[in-house]
Protein backbone atom coordinates (compact mmCIF):
# COMPACT_ATOMS: atom_id res chain seq x y z
CA UNK A 1 0.00 0.00 0.00
CA UNK A 2 2.61 2.08 0.70
CA UNK A 3 4.84 1.54 -2.38
CA UNK A 4 1.37 2.64 -4.31
CA UNK A 5 0.91 5.89 -2.72
CA UNK A 6 4.84 6.82 -2.99
CA UNK A 7 4.40 5.97 -6.99
CA UNK A 8 1.29 7.97 -6.52
CA UNK A 9 2.32 10.83 -4.50
CA UNK A 10 5.46 11.07 -7.30
CA UNK A 11 3.64 10.75 -10.27
CA UNK A 12 5.38 13.30 -13.20
CA UNK A 13 1.80 14.90 -13.82
CA UNK A 14 1.38 16.09 -10.65
CA UNK A 15 4.51 18.01 -10.33
CA UNK A 16 6.05 19.27 -13.39
CA UNK A 17 4.57 20.38 -17.25
CA UNK A 18 4.30 17.44 -19.79
CA UNK A 19 6.66 15.51 -21.30
CA UNK A 20 9.01 15.85 -18.22
CA UNK A 21 9.98 13.08 -16.15
CA UNK A 22 12.06 12.67 -13.20
CA UNK A 23 15.27 11.38 -14.94
CA UNK A 24 15.06 14.89 -16.30
CA UNK A 25 15.82 16.58 -13.24
CA UNK A 26 19.43 15.06 -12.64
CA UNK A 27 22.48 17.60 -12.21
CA UNK A 28 24.11 18.19 -15.49
CA UNK A 29 25.81 20.40 -17.39
CA UNK A 30 26.23 23.03 -14.27
CA UNK A 31 22.93 22.86 -13.64
CA UNK A 32 21.74 21.73 -9.92
CA UNK A 33 18.27 20.95 -9.23
CA UNK A 34 16.40 20.75 -5.74
CA UNK A 35 16.42 17.13 -4.24
CA UNK A 36 12.82 15.99 -2.41
CA UNK A 37 15.51 13.87 -0.34
CA UNK A 38 17.12 17.10 0.90
CA UNK A 39 14.15 18.15 2.61
CA UNK A 40 14.83 15.66 5.65
CA UNK A 41 17.47 17.89 6.61
CA UNK A 42 14.89 20.25 7.79
CA UNK A 43 14.20 19.05 10.72
CA UNK A 44 17.86 18.92 12.04
CA UNK A 45 17.99 22.27 11.21
CA UNK A 46 15.00 22.81 13.04
CA UNK A 47 16.28 21.70 16.03
CA UNK A 48 19.46 24.14 15.31
CA UNK A 49 17.26 26.36 15.57
CA UNK A 50 15.70 25.93 19.12
CA UNK A 51 18.96 25.80 20.53
CA UNK A 52 19.98 29.45 18.63
CA UNK A 53 16.52 30.07 20.40
CA UNK A 54 16.69 28.93 23.80
CA UNK A 55 20.34 30.53 24.12
CA UNK A 56 19.66 34.14 22.64
CA UNK A 57 16.10 33.98 24.98
CA UNK A 58 18.56 33.34 27.97
CA UNK A 59 21.88 35.20 26.99
CA UNK A 60 20.27 38.26 25.24
CA UNK A 61 16.79 38.58 25.70
CA UNK A 62 16.63 38.25 29.31
CA UNK A 63 19.46 41.21 29.65
CA UNK A 64 17.99 42.98 26.95
CA UNK A 65 14.31 42.91 29.10
CA UNK A 66 16.09 44.02 32.28
CA UNK A 67 17.51 47.26 30.82
CA UNK A 68 13.96 47.94 29.12
CA UNK A 69 12.58 47.82 32.63
CA UNK A 70 10.91 44.22 32.84
CA UNK A 71 10.95 42.46 35.98
CA UNK A 72 10.64 38.88 36.13
CA UNK A 73 7.77 37.93 38.20
CA UNK A 74 7.90 34.95 39.99
CA UNK A 75 4.54 33.73 40.56
CA UNK A 76 3.71 31.61 43.79
CA UNK A 77 3.22 27.42 43.43
CA UNK A 78 0.18 26.26 45.14
CA UNK A 79 0.35 23.26 47.41
CA UNK A 80 0.39 20.16 45.92
CA UNK A 81 -3.27 18.77 45.69
CA UNK A 82 -4.00 15.77 43.45
CA UNK A 83 -7.80 16.14 43.97
CA UNK A 84 -7.76 20.34 42.88
CA UNK A 85 -5.20 19.15 40.50
CA UNK A 86 -7.33 16.66 38.92
CA UNK A 87 -10.55 19.15 38.88
CA UNK A 88 -8.52 21.56 37.57
CA UNK A 89 -7.05 19.98 34.41
CA UNK A 90 -10.60 17.86 33.61
CA UNK A 91 -13.54 19.46 34.52
CA UNK A 92 -13.28 23.60 35.13
CA UNK A 93 -10.58 26.11 35.46
CA UNK A 94 -13.11 28.28 37.24
CA UNK A 95 -15.28 26.40 39.57
CA UNK A 96 -18.80 27.92 40.92
CA UNK A 97 -19.21 28.32 43.88
CA UNK A 98 -21.17 25.39 45.16
CA UNK A 99 -18.46 23.04 43.06
CA UNK A 100 -15.59 24.92 45.30
CA UNK A 101 -17.49 24.18 48.42
CA UNK A 102 -17.83 20.97 47.47
CA UNK A 103 -14.07 20.46 46.59
CA UNK A 104 -13.28 22.01 50.63
CA UNK A 105 -15.23 18.87 52.31
CA UNK A 106 -13.75 16.45 49.51
CA UNK A 107 -9.89 18.05 50.64
CA UNK A 108 -10.62 18.45 54.57
CA UNK A 109 -10.08 22.49 54.05
CA UNK A 110 -11.55 25.92 54.32
CA UNK A 111 -13.11 27.22 50.87
CA UNK A 112 -11.06 30.51 51.25
CA UNK A 113 -7.53 27.49 50.63
CA UNK A 114 -9.86 26.19 47.72
CA UNK A 115 -9.98 29.73 46.51
CA UNK A 116 -6.57 30.53 46.49
CA UNK A 117 -5.66 27.36 45.23
CA UNK A 118 -7.41 27.88 42.05
CA UNK A 119 -6.48 31.73 41.77
CA UNK A 120 -2.93 30.94 42.07
CA UNK A 121 -3.19 27.73 40.07
CA UNK A 122 -4.76 30.02 37.19
CA UNK A 123 -1.94 32.35 37.40
CA UNK A 124 0.41 29.57 36.33
CA UNK A 125 -1.04 28.80 33.25
CA UNK A 126 -0.39 32.82 32.09
CA UNK A 127 2.72 33.84 30.68
CA UNK A 128 4.87 36.37 32.05
CA UNK A 129 5.77 39.32 30.19
CA UNK A 130 9.59 38.42 30.49
CA UNK A 131 8.43 35.08 28.70
CA UNK A 132 6.61 37.13 26.39
CA UNK A 133 9.04 39.45 25.38
CA UNK A 134 11.60 36.53 25.35
CA UNK A 135 9.34 34.83 22.57
CA UNK A 136 8.90 38.18 20.63
CA UNK A 137 12.74 38.49 20.63
CA UNK A 138 13.69 35.50 18.93
CA UNK A 139 10.53 35.97 16.26
CA UNK A 140 11.85 39.46 15.76
CA UNK A 141 15.45 38.33 15.48
CA UNK A 142 14.64 35.90 12.95
CA UNK A 143 12.58 37.52 10.98
CA UNK A 144 14.58 40.68 10.65
CA UNK A 145 18.09 38.12 9.78
CA UNK A 146 15.63 36.52 7.22
CA UNK A 147 14.40 39.68 5.68
CA UNK A 148 18.36 41.00 5.56
CA UNK A 149 19.64 38.05 4.11
CA UNK A 150 16.45 37.80 1.36
CA UNK A 151 17.40 41.24 0.63
CA UNK A 152 21.23 40.08 0.09
CA UNK A 153 19.91 36.63 -2.19
CA UNK A 154 17.40 38.36 -4.11
CA UNK A 155 18.32 41.94 -5.05
CA UNK A 156 20.38 41.03 -7.99
CA UNK A 157 18.14 38.93 -9.64
CA UNK A 158 16.28 39.80 -12.49
CA UNK A 159 12.76 37.77 -11.16
CA UNK A 160 13.01 40.37 -8.21
CA UNK A 161 11.93 42.94 -10.28
CA UNK A 162 10.55 40.88 -13.32
CA UNK A 163 8.16 38.40 -12.54
CA UNK A 164 8.06 37.15 -15.81
CA UNK A 165 11.32 35.91 -15.41
CA UNK A 166 10.53 33.54 -12.44
CA UNK A 167 9.13 31.28 -15.50
CA UNK A 168 11.59 31.80 -18.03
CA UNK A 169 13.53 28.37 -18.93
CA UNK A 170 11.32 26.60 -16.36
CA UNK A 171 11.64 23.73 -15.44
CA UNK A 172 15.13 23.34 -16.01
CA UNK A 173 15.84 25.88 -13.28
CA UNK A 174 19.53 25.75 -11.56
CA UNK A 175 19.34 25.66 -7.67
CA UNK A 176 21.84 28.40 -6.51
CA UNK A 177 23.61 27.68 -3.05
CA UNK A 178 21.41 30.45 -1.63
CA UNK A 179 18.31 29.28 -2.73
CA UNK A 180 19.22 26.30 -0.95
CA UNK A 181 20.29 27.86 2.44
CA UNK A 182 16.80 30.16 2.64
CA UNK A 183 14.30 27.56 2.03
CA UNK A 184 16.21 25.37 4.60
CA UNK A 185 16.50 28.13 7.08
CA UNK A 186 12.59 29.05 6.67
CA UNK A 187 11.26 25.13 6.78
CA UNK A 188 13.02 24.97 9.78
CA UNK A 189 12.02 27.82 11.20
CA UNK A 190 8.74 26.66 11.02
CA UNK A 191 9.12 23.24 12.23
CA UNK A 192 10.44 25.00 15.65
CA UNK A 193 7.64 26.66 15.80
CA UNK A 194 5.26 23.70 15.40
CA UNK A 195 7.46 21.36 18.04
CA UNK A 196 6.90 24.59 20.52
CA UNK A 197 3.17 25.41 20.32
CA UNK A 198 2.46 23.77 23.73
CA UNK A 199 4.97 26.34 25.22
CA UNK A 200 4.35 28.93 23.74
CA UNK A 201 2.35 31.85 24.73
CA UNK A 202 -1.05 30.57 23.34
CA UNK A 203 -2.92 33.27 21.57
CA UNK A 204 -6.88 32.93 22.19
CA UNK A 205 -7.98 34.92 19.29
CA UNK A 206 -5.72 33.38 16.26
CA UNK A 207 -4.48 30.02 17.82
CA UNK A 208 -5.83 28.27 14.89
CA UNK A 209 -5.42 30.83 11.99
CA UNK A 210 -1.22 29.73 13.03
CA UNK A 211 -0.89 26.45 13.33
CA UNK A 212 -2.75 26.76 9.77
CA UNK A 213 -0.25 29.10 8.40
CA UNK A 214 2.58 26.86 9.82
CA UNK A 215 1.02 23.69 7.90
CA UNK A 216 0.18 25.74 4.73
CA UNK A 217 3.96 27.14 4.84
CA UNK A 218 5.52 23.98 5.22
CA UNK A 219 3.46 22.15 3.08
CA UNK A 220 3.93 25.53 -0.04
CA UNK A 221 7.71 25.29 0.99
CA UNK A 222 8.49 21.92 0.62
CA UNK A 223 6.17 21.08 -2.21
CA UNK A 224 7.54 24.51 -4.33
CA UNK A 225 11.01 22.76 -3.62
CA UNK A 226 10.04 19.08 -4.94
CA UNK A 227 8.64 20.74 -7.99
CA UNK A 228 11.54 23.71 -8.59
CA UNK A 229 8.97 26.45 -8.05
CA UNK A 230 11.98 27.89 -6.23
CA UNK A 231 12.16 31.54 -7.99
CA UNK A 232 8.31 32.54 -6.82
CA UNK A 233 8.95 30.22 -3.50
CA UNK A 234 11.78 32.92 -2.15
CA UNK A 235 10.20 35.96 -3.43
CA UNK A 236 6.78 34.42 -1.26
CA UNK A 237 9.34 33.97 1.40
CA UNK A 238 10.46 37.09 1.35
CA UNK A 239 7.08 39.07 1.02
CA UNK A 240 5.79 37.54 3.77
CA UNK A 241 8.82 37.95 6.22
CA UNK A 242 9.20 41.56 5.55
CA UNK A 243 6.65 43.05 7.63
CA UNK A 244 6.62 40.82 10.59
CA UNK A 245 10.13 42.04 12.50
CA UNK A 246 7.74 45.05 12.36
CA UNK A 247 5.09 43.58 14.63
CA UNK A 248 7.67 41.81 17.30
CA UNK A 249 8.99 44.92 17.49
CA UNK A 250 6.81 46.59 18.22
CA UNK A 251 5.24 43.76 21.44
CA UNK A 252 8.68 43.95 22.76
CA UNK A 253 8.30 47.58 23.02
CA UNK A 254 4.43 46.98 24.38
CA UNK A 255 5.88 45.12 27.38
CA UNK A 256 8.32 47.46 28.10
CA UNK A 257 5.79 49.85 28.62
CA UNK A 258 7.22 52.15 25.95
CA UNK A 259 4.17 53.35 24.29
CA UNK A 260 5.03 55.80 21.69
CA UNK A 261 8.08 53.80 20.34
CA UNK A 262 5.19 50.57 20.10
CA UNK A 263 2.81 53.17 18.36
CA UNK A 264 5.44 53.89 16.42
CA UNK A 265 6.50 50.83 15.44
CA UNK A 266 2.43 49.19 14.87
CA UNK A 267 1.61 51.69 12.38
CA UNK A 268 4.79 51.42 10.21
CA UNK A 269 3.59 47.27 10.42
CA UNK A 270 0.45 48.27 9.91
CA UNK A 271 1.64 50.04 6.30
CA UNK A 272 4.05 47.03 5.71
CA UNK A 273 1.51 44.60 5.91
CA UNK A 274 -0.80 45.69 3.95
CA UNK A 275 1.37 46.65 1.28
CA UNK A 276 3.13 43.23 1.38
CA UNK A 277 0.20 41.30 2.64
CA UNK A 278 -2.68 42.78 0.97
CA UNK A 279 -1.40 44.60 -2.76
CA UNK A 280 1.94 42.75 -3.56
CA UNK A 281 0.47 39.60 -2.38
CA UNK A 282 -2.48 39.00 -4.61
CA UNK A 283 -1.57 41.51 -7.23
CA UNK A 284 1.99 40.15 -7.86
CA UNK A 285 2.45 36.88 -6.48
CA UNK A 286 -0.87 35.22 -7.20
CA UNK A 287 -1.12 36.95 -10.57
CA UNK A 288 2.66 35.03 -11.75
CA UNK A 289 1.24 31.94 -9.92
CA UNK A 290 -2.61 31.79 -11.57
CA UNK A 291 -1.82 33.93 -14.44
CA UNK A 292 1.39 33.87 -16.11
CA UNK A 293 1.83 30.05 -16.06
CA UNK A 294 -0.81 29.90 -18.96
CA UNK A 295 1.34 31.56 -21.61
CA UNK A 296 4.16 28.50 -20.70
CA UNK A 297 1.78 25.91 -21.25
CA UNK A 298 -2.22 24.96 -21.89
CA UNK A 299 -2.33 22.05 -19.59
CA UNK A 300 -1.69 22.63 -15.91
CA UNK A 301 -0.34 19.83 -13.91
CA UNK A 302 -2.24 18.80 -10.47
CA UNK A 303 0.27 20.97 -8.78
CA UNK A 304 -0.92 23.89 -10.28
CA UNK A 305 -4.43 23.97 -8.26
CA UNK A 306 -2.64 22.67 -5.42
CA UNK A 307 -0.08 25.06 -4.74
CA UNK A 308 -2.51 27.94 -5.55
CA UNK A 309 -5.02 26.65 -3.32
CA UNK A 310 -2.78 26.81 -0.64
CA UNK A 311 -1.21 30.26 -1.61
CA UNK A 312 -5.05 31.18 -1.77
CA UNK A 313 -5.50 29.79 2.06
CA UNK A 314 -2.61 32.11 2.90
CA UNK A 315 -4.26 34.73 1.37
CA UNK A 316 -7.49 34.37 3.80
CA UNK A 317 -5.24 34.39 6.51
CA UNK A 318 -4.02 37.84 5.64
CA UNK A 319 -7.22 39.11 5.08
CA UNK A 320 -8.16 37.75 8.62
CA UNK A 321 -5.22 39.49 10.09
CA UNK A 322 -5.89 42.44 8.60
CA UNK A 323 -9.55 42.82 9.85
CA UNK A 324 -7.92 42.23 13.09
CA UNK A 325 -5.39 45.20 12.10
CA UNK A 326 -7.67 47.41 11.10
CA UNK A 327 -9.62 46.83 14.30
CA UNK A 328 -6.47 47.91 16.47
CA UNK A 329 -5.92 50.77 14.38
CA UNK A 330 -9.39 52.02 14.59
CA UNK A 331 -9.68 51.62 18.23
CA UNK A 332 -6.38 54.15 18.13
CA UNK A 333 -7.68 56.15 16.01
CA UNK A 334 -10.55 56.94 17.49
CA UNK A 335 -10.93 55.86 21.27
CA UNK A 336 -6.74 57.15 21.76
Amino acid sequence: ILKTLNSWFWWENIWMPINCTWADFVDRDGLVFPKPHQLYATIPYAFVLLIIRFSSERYVAIPLAKALGIKNVRRVKPQPNPVLESYFRECSKHPSQSEIQGLAKKCNCTVRLVEKWFRRRRNLEIPTVLRKFQEAFWRFSFYLTSSILGFIFLYDKPWFYDIWQTWVGYPFQTLLPSQYWYYMMEIGFYWSLLFTLGIDNRRKADFMAHVVHHLAAIGLMSGSWCGNYVRLGTLVIFVHDTADFWLEAAKMFNYAHWEKTCNTLFIIFSIAFFITRIILFPFWILRATVYLPTYYSTTPVIAYFLFNGLLLTLQGLHLYWGYLIFKILKRFIFLK
